[in-house]
């Protein structure tokens, strides 16, 4: 099964944009990201429409938080992504006659709508801050300020 790592991938980035002082061009989330700068600038760009990233253009120009961290949730990155689908599985015909088939759909479709709505529940209790907070925790006291993993 391929796994959509596109929200795991924007969260990390954006926990480092926060870390950087001034803009970030697409080319240094790219290799954080470990993907294409086009990549990066298709999904910077559903977050700026959001609200939650700014840009500018030219020298010197990049990618910016243009919210606090405080004011992120995981959810607000989800939806911003396109809310991506948690489930692999689904109904194997919509649209069946087999009363049998529509008796499984139907508990299908109620489970994996009622764990759907705990997974938005939890990714809205989840904010940026609190992530960052858990990050600087586990850092060693003399590492505190320094640059860490990438050169985000």
């Amino acid at each position: 099964m391929i796994l959509d790592s596109r929200l795991s991938s924007v969260l990390h980035v954006l926990l480092h944009m926060a870390e950087h002082e001034g803009p970030v061009t697409s080319e240094v989330l790219a290799k954080a990201m470990s993907t294409n700068p086009v990549v990066v600038r298709r999904v910077m760009a559903g977050l700026r429409e959001q609200g939650y990233v700014s840009s500018t253009k030219g020298h010197r120009g990049g990618w910016e938080l243009a919210r606090q961290l405080e004011e992120i949730s995981l959810r607000d990155v989800y939806e911003a992504l396109g809310r991506p689908s948690f489930f692999a599985m689904g109904n194997r015909n919509d649209e069946s006659t087999c009363l049998v088939e529509r008796a499984v759909n139907a508990a299908l479709d109620q489970t994996l709508s009622e764990a759907e709505a705990l997974i938005l529940a939890r990714l809205d209790a989840v904010t940026l801050a609190m992530l960052s907070a858990e990050f600087h925790a586990g850092l060693p006291k003399d590492k505190r300020d320094a640059e860490v993993c990438h050169a985000v």
